[in-house]
């Protein structure tokens, strides 16, 4: 940012003009050399009138002789006519400007009385120097949005079309000081943990700059930070076996160290480790853990290994300081005491963490844990940081808390988490912290974790819990019915602690009247496991207080097995209308039992959705209420899903051929918003079809499976997608409903599409057409036969794949299905391209556009787009295929469809290649990368293969090799036949 001239006179006008005043003037360098008066765009005259004007507006207000302006259009020969020309130039431009601003002074000529934000390039250095203090004060966040506002006053090149030797100065220093601002802000991306987002960036500027050695070493750290170890190291040779060819020099020091540091696994390189923030204000020292609980009995072992783990913390025995840092993970069932054992080692430890203990209940057995952001903000506060300071994304404010944390010791006690991705944006980092971390299952994918599992109770260790709560006298004389009463609990610590408790507080009560009661095994077994006693008594007393209608309601919303519900779907479970369920659940927020996630969303608390339905199972009459609620939910989302897949899908006959609804669902005005309503019920919906898999409702359930087709590409519910396609086929299959496991297996078809496990694909694709045809199912016979033409596509059986469509396109015409034939020309127009066949493969392709297009909503027509662009490509028409690969990104997009973004930008990439734009290639085919792809790893293999392409093109051969030996591995791994043609690039003759 230094040696960047400054104007300040053209920016200190006065005060702000008022409404009636004239628009003001605004110039503009960081381009074209041009000048508006307020929107409307001034001409400037003649190259070398812009050159007079330029010179004039990059003097800082500053009067130029006319010597020196002669000098800067025309250098060391100017015409004989040059004075003349400099004043005529000025004339004109004198009455193109506002009065006043351009004058005559001492025999030149300066610009002056401009108002603030006049020129682009003073805007430029005010930004950059507001972006700098907001780094110096720590608010990287704030510092990043204003240098990137800074950077895209840049359009084009600087001074365009200007001639000159000034203007080529100018446009040299400009340039640079462009790069400088854009290394830090790079430099900012990697420091708030934005690594994966910078590498596409880093690639394509490393290739426009090769000889830039700070951009090569953000690159590598973007990779190392990624993952991509090997292809941070092969930036680093190429850097070198460039610099040594072009300039006969080595890497700069800075570069050497950080490859040996990668290569060492430095763990300070693992995390960004932005710069400190001074601040005035004392550090402040958070204390949250919880009380202990004074009784607290036994678990010596644990407490002593626990303890010894949070000490390597503070000491790692070489007396300079303690290991990276310690993370304990405690797994149990639920009740078993891991808070209460955690918080006792956390009180415990606290002498060794004198800057503070944190603590949150991540509510991992919950329908809904805790968004780890939402835990980052509220950390940050307690540690000090302002409001204003805390950035949005999750990265971002996972990089500030182990920036503020980086220096202290400070202890974090993560309880009740979900998983360990829950966890890691929480975990600290740095030398001198630790964390424990409770939870239900086993953090096996937690890197570096202690693992401990804690299991019940010894008797020993529970009849000393018990004998600590009621008291040594009552116990003593009844020692059997004590061990009785522990061994009744099963010795979970939560059972002891209820029952114990109970028998306190009721004086006349003896151990053995306690042991009587609990020697029924099923009321032992229902109210003692897992601690639900306690819980289903306390559930009683506010059940017990429930109006009638309240009381239904908390019943029968209990049955939906999802993770939270809508007022919509709760009003088709209750069948009422939507202004009286939203009274009743609102009124059941009060009272506790249930809980409002967000605006028109509730859920239960796990154990109190257990009491609902025990409540529902012995209280609801008649019995076959239960089923009729889940019977309206499951409609209310088949109908509403319909209407969503006809929205998208205008002219698909699907809709008319899914199971009838007895209760509707909702309506939409728009494409976006039917959307938003997929992808937010997604988890419930299918959560709803998995419970009717033990149902007599399996064909609306299969039906609704497959209108929700939406959410296996968008790559956000393809797991959970895939496993509810499973759970159908199996039910299905055991039903013996040919028709309804053959649609569930064309929907487990296209989850494996998605995937690339042709060969699995394969196998379901031809049982589903057989069921489909056995059940005669004319619909899924020709959606099956397109997804079978498809997978022949993938193992390169070209006419099988083309015989597939064509009977698919035959049967959607029979059935007047438009869409259908449109989707299948797109394919059957992949599968002439695979034939040699390109004209007709373009033919086809545009035909399919042609159809899309007459049905309207975009969507589906990406396909046609995508389908045409391939057509094209195989053409030579580069640009064309561009055109038609844009069109089909942006529908993705738009449609939310994350890996056809991803595989659209792999074509793009592909068609860059082909014309030799290797740096344009490089930076899609990361794109590619980030986002995913449909075709699993597979796909990701192509596509790392051809980031290898463009890189070797661009003389990075090490990082290139890199690349061809993941995609080798991953070709391996499928037996994919790709691999050898991998080999052959990696080959020594290749090579040469």
């Amino acid at each position: 940012m230094d040696g960047v001239p400054r104007v300040p006179e053209q920016r200190r006008p006065g005060p702000p003009a008022e409404p009636d005043e004239p628009a003001t003037l605004r110039f503009g360098v960081l381009g074209p050399v041009r000048a508006w008066r307020g929107d409307e765009p001034l001409a400037t005259g003649s190259p070398q009138q812009r050159a007079l004007l330029a010179a004039l507006l990059l003097r800082e207000g500053r009067t130029a002789t006319a010597a020196e302006l002669i000098d800067a259009l025309w250098g060391e020969e100017p015409p004989s006519q040059a004075l003349a020309a400099v004043r005529t130039y000025a004339s004109r431009l004198r009455k193109v400007l506002d009065p006043g601003v351009l004058v005559s002074e001492s025999g030149g000529y300066a610009v002056r009385g401009l108002g603030e934000g006049a020129l682009d390039l003073g805007l430029a250095q005010d930004l950059a120097t507001e972006a700098e203090k907001a780094r110096g004060a720590g608010d990287l966040c704030h510092a990043r949005d204003v240098l990137r506002r800074a950077l895209d006053l840049w359009d084009g090149e600087v001074l365009a079309g200007v001639p000159g030797p000034y203007a080529q100065a100018q446009r040299v220093r400009l340039e640079e000081w462009r790069l400088q601002l854009l290394e830090t802000c790079l430099d900012m991306d990697l420091e708030q943990g934005c690594h994966a987002e910078a590498v596409s960036e880093l690639t394509a500027l490393t290739a426009a700059h090769p000889l830039r050695e700070r951009l090569r070493e953000l690159l590598m750290l973007a990779l190392y930070r990624s993952g991509r170890q090997a292809e941070a190291l092969a930036v680093y040779a190429d850097t070198r076996r460039l610099l040594a060819d072009e300039l006969g020099v080595d890497p700069r020091p800075g570069l050497q160290e950080l490859q040996q540091r990668i290569l060492q696994a430095d763990p300070a390189l693992a995390e960004p480790s932005a710069p400190a923030a001074e601040t005035s204000v004392p550090q402040v020292r958070p204390a949250q853990l919880p009380a202990t609980v004074p009784d607290f009995t036994g678990r010596a072992s644990f407490v002593r290994e626990l303890s010894d783990v949070l000490s390597s913390a503070c000491d790692d025995g070489t007396g300079n300081g303690g290991r990276v840092m310690a993370v304990s993970a405690l797994a149990g069932i639920g009740g078993v005491g891991k808070t209460t054992l955690a918080v006792h080692v956390a009180h415990q430890a606290r002498a060794a963490f004198p800057d503070g203990q944190l603590y949150v209940d991540l509510q991992g057995a919950g329908a809904r844990p805790a968004e780890p952001e939402t835990v980052l903000g509220s950390f940050l506060r307690a540690l000090g940081t302002a409001d204003s300071a805390i950035p949005d994304s999750l990265e971002e404010r996972a990089a500030l808390y182990r920036s503020v944390l980086d220096g202290r010791r400070v202890l974090v006690l993560l309880d009740n988490a979900r998983d360990a991705a829950q966890v890691r944006p929480l975990l600290p980092g740095t030398d001198g912290c630790a964390a424990l971390v409770t939870a239900r299952v086993r953090m096996v994918d937690l890197a570096g974790a202690q693992l401990v599992d804690l299991d019940v109770m010894s008797p020993d260790e529970a009849l000393a819990l018990f004998t600590k709560i009621v008291g040594e006298e009552r116990v003593a004389s009844e020692r059997e019915a004590a061990l009785d009463v522990v061994g009744a609990c099963g010795f979970l610590p939560l059972a002891i602690r209820i029952a114990a408790s109970r028998l306190a507080a009721r004086r006349t009560w003896t151990v053995s009247v306690l042991a009587a009661k609990l020697a029924d095994e099923r009321r032992r077994l229902d109210e003692l496991q897992a601690g639900d006693l306690a819980v289903k008594a306390t559930f009683e007393l506010g059940y017990g207080q429930l109006e009638p209608a309240q009381a239904r309601a908390f019943r029968l919303l209990g049955l939906a097995d999802g993770p939270d519900i809508s007022l919509a779907a709760a009003a088709a479970v209750l069948d009422l209308p939507a202004e009286d369920t939203e009274d009743l659940l609102e009124s059941l927020v009060d009272t506790s039992l249930l809980e409002s996630a967000a605006p028109g969303r509730y859920r239960f608390h796990d154990l109190v959705r257990l009491y609902a339905r025990a409540c529902a199972e012995r209280d609801e009459h008649p019995p076959t209420e239960r089923d009729a609620a889940l019977s309206r939910l499951l409609d209310f989302y088949l109908a509403t899903a319909a209407e969503v897949y006809a929205i998208e899908r205008p002219g698909d006959r699907l809709v008319k051929d899914l199971e009838p609804t007895q209760y509707p669902g909702l309506r939409f005005d728009d494409g976006s918003k039917a959307l938003d309503w997929l992808y937010s019920e997604a988890s419930p919906l299918l959560a709803c079809v998995r419970q009717a898999a033990s149902s007599d409702r399996l064909r609306p359930a299969v039906d609704l499976l497959w209108a929700a087709k939406d959410l296996i590409e968008s790559g956000a519910n393809s797991h959970q997608y895939e496993a509810t396609a499973r759970a159908m086929c199996e039910a299905t299959r055991t039903a013996g409903d040919a028709r309804a496991e053959g649609r569930a297996r064309t929907t487990l078809t296209n989850v494996l599409l998605v995937y690339g496990r042709i060969q699995q694909a394969e196998e379901e694709a031809q049982f589903a057409m057989e069921l489909a045809a056995s059940a005669r199912d004319a619909t899924a016979v020709s959606w099956v036969a397109n997804d079978r033409g498809l997978i022949c596509l993938h193992q390169g059986r070209h006419e099988d794949g083309k015989a597939f469509f064509e009977q698919a396109i035959h049967g959607h015409r029979a059935a007047d299905n438009r869409l259908g034939e449109a989707v299948t020309l797109a394919n059957l127009s992949r599968a002439y391209l695979g034939l040699g066949n390109v004209s007709q493969a373009v033919e086809i392709a545009q035909q399919s556009l042609a159809a899309h297009s007459q049905l309207g909503r975009p969507m589906r027509r990406a396909s046609a787009h995508f389908a045409l662009g391939l057509a094209l490509a195989k053409a030579n028409r580069h640009a064309e295929a561009l055109g038609q690969f844009t069109d089909a990104q942006g529908i993705f997009h738009a449609h939310r469809q994350r890996l056809w973004v991803g595989n659209t930008h792999f074509r793009i990439a592909e068609v860059h290649l082909a014309a030799t734009r290797f740096a344009s290639a490089a930076q899609h085919a990361e794109q590619a990368l980030a986002l995913g792809c449909v075709g699993g790893d597979r796909m990701r293999g192509n596509v790392v293969t051809l980031l290898g392409r463009a890189l070797a093109a661009l003389g990075q051969a090490d990082r290139a090799r890199a690349c061809w030996q993941e995609a080798l591995n991953l070709y391996e791994q499928s037996g994919a036949a790709e691999a050898s043609e991998v080999r052959a690039l990696m080959s020594p003759a290749s090579a040469a």
